[in-house]
């Protein structure tokens, strides 16, 4: 089991497919997440200023690696919709190790020799 946690599934909500696929490309092309997938069409309930709202959103699911999670974060608040958007980093603890270190291929993770943008 690795354990050192460096790769992390990074969670975010957006209100429109036109939205979601454009964030998702911005950081795949920017090497701040290795893949991102869209969960279309949850319906989230939430208590926003004191009201309770109810919406449909579209889940994304970025893989990305501690190393770039700040820029990823600053980018997704840079082109998102939201005041407050969603944005949950989660750690994966263990995994093929294959796909770990291919998520860490395909980021601006240090350990391949790349630098954050």
């Amino acid at each position: 089991m690795d354990i050192k946690a460096d790769c992390l599934w990074v969670y975010c909500t957006t209100d429109s497919m036109e939205e979601a696929p454009r964030i998702s490309k911005i950081l795949v092309e920017a090497k701040l997440a290795a893949c991102v997938n869209l969960i279309p069409e949850i319906y989230s309930i939430y208590q926003w200023q004191g009201k309770i709202e109810e919406s449909q959103e579209i889940a994304l699911i970025a893989k990305t690696t501690t190393h770039c999670l700040e820029s990823l974060k600053r980018t997704i608040i840079e082109h998102h919709s939201y005041e407050c958007p969603c944005i949950v980093a989660l750690p994966m603890i263990d995994g093929n190790q294959e796909f770990l270190q291919w998520i860490r291929s395909q980021t601006n993770y240090l350990g391949n020799g790349m630098l954050d943008p």
